[in-house]
C-alpha cells in the first residue's frame, strides 16, 4: 500500500461509508441517510362493521437514499448530471458500513437506482465550516446484508 494511501485511511477514518456502482468502488460518505422501507396500507371498510377497519398491505412506497460529505471519484457527479440531458440511467448501488479496521460490516444492495438531486456546498470566506455537499438517488428494490 502506497505511503499516501496509508496516511489517507487513518486521517480519515471518519468516512465510513462506501459505495459502489455495479460492482467498482466510487467514493466514501461520512453520512449516509438509508432509505426508509415503508409498505401503504389500503383500509377496507366493511358494511356493518363499525368496530374497526381493515388494514390491508399495498405497495412499497418508494425509498430514497442521501449520502453527504463524500470523497472520490467524479462517477457520481457525472451520473446525475447525465440524468440531467439522457434517459434515466438505472444502476445497481451498493453502501458497505466498514468497521475500524476497514472490513464490511453491512452492506445494503439498492437496485435500479438513479440520481435525483444533488445539492452543493455553501461557500462563505468568512466561514471555516467544512464545505457540504449531498447526493440523493431513488431506488428500486432493498436488500440487506450482513457481512
Amino acid at each position: 500500500m502506497a505511503k499516501d494511501t496509508r496516511l489517507r485511511e487513518q486521517v480519515n477514518a471518519s468516512f465510513r461509508f462506501v459505495v459502489d456502482i455495479d460492482g467498482q468502488r466510487q467514493a466514501a460518505f461520512t453520512e449516509c441517510t438509508l432509505p426508509s422501507i415503508e409498505v401503504e396500507i389500503e383500509e377496507l371498510r366493511e358494511g356493518g362493521l363499525n368496530s374497526y377497519v381493515h388494514q390491508l398491505p399495498g405497495r412499497r412506497k418508494a425509498a430514497k437514499v442521501t449520502l453527504k460529505n463524500g470523497i472520490g471519484k467524479n462517477e457520481l457527479l457525472d451520473w446525475y448530471i447525465r440524468s440531467l440531458s439522457e434517459p434515466v440511467d438505472r444502476k445497481q448501488f451498493t453502501i458497505t458500513l466498514l468497521d475500524l479496521q476497514r472490513n464490511p460490516v453491512l452492506t445494503w444492495t439498492m437496485e435500479n437506482a438513479y440520481p435525483v438531486r444533488w445539492n452543493g456546498p455553501n461557500l462563505k470566506s468568512d466561514n471555516n465550516a467544512i464545505a457540504i455537499q449531498s447526493l440523493e438517488l431513488v431506488c428500486g428494490e432493498v436488500s440487506v446484508t450482513v457481512e
